[in-house]
């Protein structure tokens, strides 16, 4: 299927593949088939006219899951990157601001819901063990808010950015369209690749999730965690891949409860909830200030519009292709490492997450300290380095704490009136200092640079 042109409708046409070739790709690969075209006659029927199909005698077959090779990364690219971080090596939050406020320039504010979306695009690191076991890289995110609040254009924004990605809505999808249909092609049976086998090594955003039938939401489990989709389909039994990220939005069922857990304002399962590493809830309250700020940015003030911190203007705000070669160079650039500062502040979080009161079955997990080392992973990449220090750890735990509404170490963070600091590192350097004396880690204190 011809998937080369977005907005033409899909063509396909029959392969044919013989001897090793056979098998050589799964539903939902993006393939490269070099083959000879040629005529064969469809099967004859009594009493109907004969007739003959075009298809392709395939000779070689080369498959393209991996999204970096979509985009074409130049040495010049590389180095114009590695130089943008070298003069700003001593203002590194201000340069990775200059970053965040590329993404989705259109919607004012934001701040962490940017940052959140960034990191879940960019992802931690998988690793296996000798046994095979396998623990995912993939970051996924739900969004809960109130109508209004710019869920749809952050997924779609996102979308774009990376290369290999399904948009769907939740109003009409099935567990097939979601995962795998089996076809009828004459006498046989053949699988159909839905939205999240797709989206395999990409990303997946579906939109108004709380839409989906509560049947539907369960054939996605496996597709979050273990990263596949077993199928066992008209005498089909196989297992094909799903290694993508899950963007996801939806409104709250009715009017949002502070005072309920997650799981009753989404009526969303516990598993289902613990699978995704961040949950943020945008809640649309009424704040004067905040409302003449936006309404001064749509309508084109100057005075209302949103540059990246310390600019005078939108020229330090980085373009799309800028920004999507960023983002595939730093995925597979680097490989970050935890140091001791980093695990000790995230060990100490986890702890003292379950020891709280008020215990959140759905978020409180040991999938909970996973989605930390993946956000602070993730974080790490997108300041251009191998290794985790204490700086991404803290922003991991900042982030965690804007899902948790009450009773955190922060206090209640209001995810949509942020906007970005104008000072980022005088900002950082504040939240660092609070974040430790919290966790009374104050030892650890003295810089992004403690390893």
């Amino acid at each position: 299927m011809d998937r080369s042109r977005p907005t033409a409708i899909p063509r396909a046409i029959v392969v044919v593949l013989e001897r090793d070739l056979v098998d050589k790709a799964k539903s939902g690969d993006s393939v490269t088939v070099t083959g000879v075209v040629m005529c064969r006659w469809r099967p004859v029927v009594a009493g109907e006219r004969p007739d003959i199909a075009v298809v392709i005698r395939a000779n070689s077959i080369s498959v393209l899951s991996d999204q970096a090779s979509q985009i074409a990364i130049t040495e010049e690219l590389r180095e114009e990157f590695r130089a943008f971080w070298a003069v700003r090596a001593n203002t590194p939050m201000r340069a990775r601001d200059e970053i965040v406020a590329s993404m989705c320039p259109q919607v004012y504010g934001l701040f962490y819901i940017k940052l959140a979306v960034l990191l879940v695009l960019i992802s931690g690191v998988a690793r296996s063990d000798e046994s095979g076991l396998r623990v995912r890289g993939e970051a996924h995110m739900l969004l809960v808010g109130d109508p209004g609040t710019a869920k749809s254009q952050f997924l779609k924004y996102a979308a774009k950015l990376v290369p290999r990605s399904v948009l769907t809505t939740g109003i009409g999808s099935t567990s097939a369209g979601l995962t795998v249909t089996a076809v009828k092609d004459g006498p046989e049976w053949q699988l159909e690749a839905g939205a999240l086998v797709l989206a395999d090594r990409g990303l997946c955003c579906i939109d108004e999730f709380g839409s989906i039938r509560e049947a539907e939401k369960s054939t996605i489990l496996e597709a979050m965690e273990q990263q596949s989709i077993s199928v066992a389909k008209a005498g089909i039994v196989c297992k094909l891949n799903a290694r993508c990220s899950v963007l996801a939005a939806m409104n709250p069922k009715g009017k949002y409860d502070v005072h309920s857990s997650l799981a009753v304002n989404t009526a969303l399962s516990t598993p289902l909830l613990s699978r995704f590493d961040l949950v943020l809830v945008l809640l649309d309250t009424h704040d004067e200030q905040w409302d003449a700020h936006v309404s001064s940015f749509l309508l084109g003030s100057r005075d209302g519009e949103e540059a990246a911190p310390g600019s005078d203007g939108e020229q330090d705000v980085w373009g799309f292709d800028r920004l999507q070669a960023y983002l595939a160079f730093v995925k597979t650039a680097f490989q970050p490492e935890t140091t001791p500062a980093s695990e000790q502040v995230l060990t100490r979080y986890y702890q003292l997450q379950r020891q709280r009161d008020t215990l959140n079955a759905a978020r409180t997990t040991i999938r909970l300290l996973e989605s930390l080392i993946r956000l602070a992973q993730a974080h790490a990449r997108l300041m251009f380095r191998n290794k985790v220090l204490l700086a991404d750890a803290v922003i991991a735990v900042v982030l965690m704490e804007s899902t948790m509404l009450s009773a955190s170490i922060l206090g209640a963070i209001d995810t949509l009136h942020t906007t970005f600091p104008e000072d980022s590192d005088l900002f950082y350097a504040e939240l660092e200092s609070l974040v430790l004396r919290r966790l009374d880690m104050g030892h650890l204190g003295g810089g992004s640079q403690v390893v």
